[in-house]
Order: C-alpha cells, then sequence, then structure tokens
C-alpha cells in the first residue's frame, strides 16, 4: 500500500526506551514501498505490512520516516513477527544502498515484533525494510555500469499487465553457435529481493574480464529474466501466493501473466536443444530451520535430480565463496514443502524447464535474506555469490562433453 502521512507523536517512555515528542513523517508512495499505518498515539507507532493481493499471510515491508533530528521512534508491527534475524535494513539514501540495523534495536521481549530507530542530525528520510529491495531502477543503475559491452543485449520480454516493460538480459557467445545455452530468472515471487542481488551479481562475473566469463562468452548463451513479477516488484507486493495464483506457479496449463507467457512462448526455440542448466532464484521463509542456509530445490524427475547432485558436489567445493553451502542442505523433492501437494496450483519454471527437450539440469535455488549459517548475508555478499554460482556452473558444463 502507498502511504503518506504526518503523525505529531507526544511520545513516552516504552519498552524500547525513552522518546522525546516530535513531529514524525512516514511514507511508502515509492517504487517497492508497502506499509499500512494502523495506530499513531502517544508513545505509540504501529504498523503492518500489506498483503492483501495475496491470499495469506506473508512478510514483506518498506517505509520510509522522517523525525527531528536526534529523535529516538519506537516502531511497532501488529501481524506478525515480520523482523529478520539481522533486523530491519536500513537505508540513509532512499534506498540506493542498504545495511542491516541489527538486533540491538529489536525488541526481543515482543517476540521481535518491533525496533527503535534514533534519527540522525538531519531527521531522515530514512527507509526500513523488512531485507534490502531490489528495483527496476537497481537492475538499471547496474546495467549502465556493463552498456556497451559486446555480448551483452537488454531488451523487453513483453509489457507487464501494468503496461511495463519486462526486462530481459541476454549474453551471447562470441563464438558464433553456443555449446550450452543458460536460463536464469528470479523474482518469481515479488518479495525475494536477496535474489536480485546474487543475479545482479552473475551478470558482473559472466560479463567481467576474469576467466570463467571469458569461457562463458565462448562457449554459452545466456538469456536472463531479472523480475519476473514487475508489477508486484514496483508495487510492493509480497508476490507470495498472489492470487490467483502466483507467477512461480503459473507454468502449468495456460499461463495467466504476460511474463510467464511469454517466458513459454520464447525459451523453446531459443534453447533449441542446448538448454543444459535453468536456475531459478528464490528466497525462503523469514528464518528458522531450513530458512538460514542456502539449497537447491529437487526436480521431480529422478534424471535431473541426478545433475542436480552432481553440481551440488560442485558447487560445495569452489572456493573461497563468500556465503557458506553444503549440499546435505538440499532439498529432494518429496521432503519438507517439496512435495506434489505443494504444487497442487500449478508448475514452478523449473519443472516446466525440466520437460523441454535437451534440458539436463533444471532448478531452483533458495538464498536467506539475512544469514547463512553464522555468516550475515548482505547485498555485497550476495552479489559476491553470484559470482561463485558462475564459476560452478562453468564446471558442471565443462564436464557435459567429458
Amino acid at each position: 500500500m502507498k502511504y503518506a502521512c504526518i503523525l505529531l507523536l507526544g511520545l513516552c517512555a516504552t519498552t524500547l526506551g525513552t522518546p522525546v515528542a516530535a513531529e514524525l513523517t512516514l511514507q511508502s508512495d515509492y517504487p517497492g514501498g508497502n506499509i499500512v499505518v494502523e495506530k499513531h498515539s502517544p508513545g505509540a507507532v504501529e504498523l503492518r505490512q500489506d498483503y492483501h493481493t495475496s491470499s495469506r499471510w506473508w512478510f514483506y515491508w518498506n517505509f520510509e520516516a522522517t523525525a527531528a533530528p536526534g529523535e529516538m521512534v519506537p516502531f511497532s508491527f501488529t501481524d506478525g513477527n515480520v523482523i529478520g534475524t539481522r533486523g530491519p535494513a536500513v537505508s540513509l539514501d532512499q534506498g540506493k544502498t542498504w545495511n542491516w540495523l541489527g538486533t540491538d534495536t529489536v525488541d526481543a521481549e515482543n517476540s521481535r515484533t518491533a525496533f527503535r530507530y534514533t534519527f540522525g542530525e538531519t531527521g531522515g528520510p530514512v527507509r526500513f525494510a523488512f531485507a534490502p529491495p531490489y528495483q527496476v531502477s537497481d537492475l538499471e543503475r547496474f546495467l549502465e555500469t556493463v552498456s556497451g559491452h559486446p555480448a551483452l543485449t537488454v531488451d523487453t520480454l513483453c509489457q507487464s499487465e501494468a503496461n511495463r516493460p519486462v526486462p530481459r538480459v541476454r549474453i551471447a557467445s562470441q563464438a558464433g553457435s553456443p555449446k550450452h545455452r543458460v536460463l536464469l530468472t528470479a523474482r518469481h515471487h515479488a518479495c525475494e529481493s536477496m535474489a536480485s542481488y546474487v543475479l545482479e551479481g552473475m551478470f558482473a562475473a559472466l560479463l567481467g574480464d576474469a576467466e570463467d566469463g571469458a569461457w562463458f562468452r565462448a562457449n554459452v548463451e545466456v538469456m536472463a529474466i531479472p523480475i519476473v513479477d514487475l508489477d508486484g516488484v514496483e508495487g510492493g507486493e509480497q508476490g507470495k501466493n498472489r492470487i490467483p495464483r502466483d507467477h512461480g506457479r503459473d507454468y502449468k496449463d495456460e499461463s495467466i501473466y504476460a511474463s510467464t507467457r511469454a517466458i513459454r512462448e520464447t525459451v523453446p526455440s531459443w534453447a533449441d536443444g542446448k538448454l543444459h542448466f535453468t536456475l531459478d532464484i528464490h528466497c525462503p521463509h523469514i528464518r528458522g530451520s531450513g530458512n538460514e542456509h542456502i539449497y537447491l530445490v529437487g526436480h521431480e524427475r529422478p534424471e535431473i535430480w541426478r545433475e542436480q547432485q552432481r553440481f551440488a558436489r560442485i558447487l560445495e567445493a569452489v572456493p573461497n565463496a563468500s556465503l557458506p553451502y553444503a549440499a546435505s542442505n538440499d532439498m529432494p523433492f518429496g521432503e519438507s514443502w517439496n512435495t506434489a501437494k505443494n504444487y497442487n496450483a500449478g508448475a514452478g519454471i523449473f519443472q516446466w524447464a525440466g520437460a523441454l527437450p535437451g534440458t539436463r539440469n533444471a532448478g531452483a535455488i533458495e538464498i536467506p535474506y539475512a544469514n547463512a549459517g553464522d555468516v550475515t548475508i548482505t547485498t555485497e555478499t550476495a552479489r559476491a555469490y553470484g559470482a561463485t554460482l558462475v564459476a560452478a556452473i562453468r564446471t558442471y558444463l565443462e564436464s557435459i562433453h567429458e
């Protein structure tokens, strides 16, 4: 929900500290913004995330606040535990860069549903979010840095339902006919922003001067759809469990969204029997068992799962990775949520791609929002992990013809 208001708060002592009276301005009227103000009274700012386009509760939120210099403000959420393991993400430059605020600001006594922030000398504006967002503007900012690269083509996959151009990134093989084709996608669920930082890191490695990038550009053609649910991302929506179904379940029967329909229409002819690797990048739930480590989601076809396991061993062995990964954390089909029942609403892209002629390996990877084991995930380490994935995919593809 796009929200803008000015709250005049006579604030008093709370469990989060003792703020002083001041004027507080809240708003979310910008790409990716999402907040609903429930209540504002002396000593209380109560908020909740907006998930009205989803069929059930989800946890993404993103808003901007301005207060008096030095003002300490408590923010409380009324609809569930929506603060991650590293506290809120915070930006002091209107969303260009993000850091974790940390858990010292979080009210543990209230089940991590509240945090406090002391505004600096300017009083803001300061943006807060569940995790570092990634918008079209972030993608465009990165693409500008590699504009003019001879292997890079950026065009439009289709127009979204809101008539936005859905970007498509292609990195061509400069040796003519490629030996392999690779399909990369992210943001089938709009809120899963850390996936985009990983994909951006993959782009940087694929286009860079290092050996892995040079090998890819000599042997592989890559197609990537960086933001599948573009309207959801720009509108600040959850995307997960979207009504009537989300983009991540729109690859069975007739697709109802323009982007998924365009992917299904264009990829088979482009693949030309050489789609040897497909990776759909996601983020899991907030925290807890299974949500605080990187893992591959297993395909239901045994022959593809065997290829995924082979890739997993390669990925596990990549040296100097910015984030830890263990193949033992992967989720085979039939375990946890990765069951036939979970796909009653439809199929994901990796399931669809797994049925295309020539496909060898088609899967999804889950990148946690805030931590992989004991290691904090930042925008920088997520980008760096993109290079790790590129190195592993190269090794995997090189092994196909051995």
